[in-house]
């Protein structure tokens, strides 16, 4: 496998709650929670919505087509009608830059 760190920024210029897609495959969708970051695939696993349209509530995000609610930290299917697990991204900030890891295979 092969890292590919991306850079999506300055953490400082991050609203709570601001969510961003960045385009690939899969498509990735980064959250601040509280000044955490996660990243998940961006697709819901219900009805293949774009998480990155919905919102950040109390640790999870929330699909914005039919509410289904998943783990920020862990990718886990909360609520229906979700019942698949979202795949998670390494997230890491250096001297205040966000980056999120996408492994590729070699």
């Amino acid at each position: 496998m092969t890292e590919t760190r991306i850079s999506i920024g300055r953490a400082d210029e991050w609203a709570d709650g601001d969510i961003h897609r960045i385009e690939g495959e899969p498509p990735i969708a980064v959250y601040n929670d509280g000044g955490t970051f996660y990243a998940t695939t961006d697709w819901c696993t219900h009805d293949r919505a774009s998480l990155a349209e919905g919102w950040v509530e109390d640790g999870a995000i929330v699909c914005p087509w039919h509410m289904a609610k998943f783990c920020l930290r862990t990718g886990k299917a909360l609520t229906a009608p979700a019942s698949v697990d979202l795949e998670c991204f390494q997230v890491t900030v250096e001297d205040n830059e966000v980056f999120v890891v996408r492994s590729m295979p070699s």
